[in-house]
């Protein structure tokens, strides 16, 4: 059973940084891609940034050149950040960790075999 487990979101005053960080835990060969969404109250989730394993990265336009998206790939840590700087008050949301493609063991890498996973959200108030 693969978890994805988030923590340090909060409250933050606009123009402050906060870091969100997400742990995948159980039987885990590589995760392609990693990704952050968050939805606001009252609106649809959306894509906030991706990573790729390689480290190729994609942020939606609201956030580029305030988010920053990273990731560990080092053994038994699989771990995505999201480092949020300047940060305003529609920043506000709960913030979800996605696994897009979880393959458990080489051979289920060899074999295509994969299922995704989300986290259980974070929540981040941006406010003074």
């Amino acid at each position: 059973q693969v978890q994805l487990v988030e923590s340090g979101g909060g409250l933050v005053q606009p123009g402050g940084s906060l870091r969100l960080s997400c742990a995948a835990s159980g039987s885990i060969f590589s995760i392609f891609p990693m990704s952050w969404y968050r939805q606001a109250p009252g609106k649809q989730r959306e894509l906030v940034a991706d990573i790729t394993y390689g480290g190729n990265t994609n942020y939606a336009d609201s956030v580029k050149g305030r988010f920053t998206i990273s990731r560990d790939n080092a053994k038994n840590t699989n771990t995505v950040y999201l480092q949020m700087n300047n940060v305003r008050p529609e920043d506000t949301a709960v913030y979800y960790c996605h696994a897009d493609r979880v393959f458990p063991t080489y051979s289920d890498y060899v074999s295509a075999r994969y299922f995704e996973v989300w986290g259980q959200g974070s929540l981040v108030t941006v406010s003074s």
